[in-house]
């Protein structure tokens, strides 16, 4: 289907076209909200810019500048390498992301391919490219790697992320649950902050594992699974509200609600037919 013209749309189809005059671009895409429909006000343009040599800084900043912006930060190297700005005309944020091609091929690869789980976020690599939307494909390259991606979740990486992402929630020592009451015991909130998130992002995996759904990321977690997920824990987003409340205290009482947490994910597995007691031995 025919993607609506919008503001964000635009400026990158006019972005893609500057871009596309560089040799060193393979391809150019737009993702994030814009490829998959969730938009808000806040909303920006991922630019997903594929390369085989590095394009200098004075190139892209001629790219920038030749639009406008009324705030840019160049050859940012906190995540991606890559440049963000503010259209002067439209203001527009712009997030522009440099990503080898030979890079981008090995995650696609790793998953894809090879079915190999990460603790967190598995999929998401996938589910970008998958949606992308192609605004510049110099030799086809990218439309091949989109073709790569639509395919069935395989059963092996659906048990690969269950058992790489569901024992580290209580099952093993190290589990996220232990660590928290370790940290409750500290009176350590910061580390109740960071090990409450990486235990939501493990559960988050497997439901979405169970329902052989693609990790989108970090944004608006609660309404894309239960848009898109017809298999989900009895009372998940209450739940997960009453785990993220109790984590701003030093109270005990949040392990309670983690256990009640982490049971109807139990629950949705023995569904599945698969015991949570042996999750570890899955992949």
């Amino acid at each position: 289907m025919k993607k609506t013209q919008t503001p964000h749309r635009d400026l990158a189809r006019t972005l893609a076209g500057y871009f596309s005059e560089l040799d060193q671009i393979q391809a150019v895409a737009l993702g994030g909200s814009h490829s998959t429909g969730a938009i808000d006000a806040d909303s920006d343009i991922d630019l997903y810019v594929f390369i085989d040599k590095h394009i200098p800084l004075q190139e892209r900043k001629k790219i920038v500048n030749k639009r406008g912006a009324s705030r840019a930060n160049l050859n940012l190297s906190f995540w991606d390498l890559g440049d963000e700005w503010f259209d002067a005309e439209t203001g527009i944020e712009v997030d522009m992301m440099l990503w080898q091609r030979t890079w981008i091929e090995e995650q696609i690869d790793r998953v894809v391919v090879r079915n190999e789980a990460s603790v967190g976020y598995s999929t998401c690599f996938w589910h970008t490219i998958l949606h992308a939307q192609i605004l510049f494909d110099r030799t086809g390259w990218f439309a091949a790697l989109q073709t790569k991606c639509k395919r069935p979740f395989p059963d092996k990486l659906r048990n690969a992320i269950i058992a790489k992402n569901h024992p580290v929630l209580r099952q093993v020592i190290p589990a996220y649950s232990v660590q928290i009451h370790k940290a409750i015991k500290r009176n350590d909130l910061v580390s109740i902050n960071h090990r409450v998130a990486g235990l939501l992002a493990s559960y988050f995996e497997v439901i979405y594992a169970i329902n052989c759904v693609l990790n989108p990321g970090e944004k608006k977690i609660i309404p894309f699974i239960t848009k898109h997920c017809a298999k989900i824990p009895v009372n998940m987003a209450i739940q997960v509200e009453r785990v993220l409340q109790m984590a701003a205290k030093c109270d005990t009482h949040l392990l309670d609600e983690i256990d009640i947490l982490i049971d109807g994910l139990d629950d949705l597995l023995r569904l599945e037919g698969i015991n949570p007691e042996n999750t570890l031995i899955l992949a």
